[in-house]
């Protein structure tokens, strides 16, 4: 399995940015049932889940996010995705993908720089 991150980028504070995650290894089925997730790290910060969605299309997401993020799937494409609204400087990171549960090896990431 591998997970390539995309769409991050330099943003000012307010901005919005969508960022996509394709699983490339997993048979469509199975990709369809794992739970996936967005997660982050901060310079010097460890990794951070930010959001998730199960098989269901159910979705969680950390405090700090909540009504700012939109984590999606789409089963066709093997493909997650984060929208990212309202960005805030706190927002900057990597942001990587990998399942809620059961995780393949991480992908690089996209960095998100989020400006004030």
């Amino acid at each position: 399995v591998q997970l390539v991150e995309s769409g991050g980028g330099l943003v000012q504070a307010g901005g919005s940015l969508r960022l996509s995650c394709v699983a490339s290894g997993y048979t469509g089925y199975i990709f369809s049932l794992t739970s996936m997730a967005w997660y982050r790290q901060a310079s010097g910060k460890p990794r951070e889940l930010v959001a998730s969605i199960d098989s269901s299309r159910a979705t969680d997401y950390e405090d700090s996010v909540k009504g700012r993020f939109a984590i999606s799937r789409d089963n066709a494409k093997n493909t997650v995705y984060l929208q990212m609204n309202s960005l805030r400087p706190e927002d900057t990171a990597v942001y990587y993908c990998n399942g809620l549960t059961s995780w393949a090896p991480w992908g690089q990431g996209t960095q998100v720089t989020v400006s004030s």
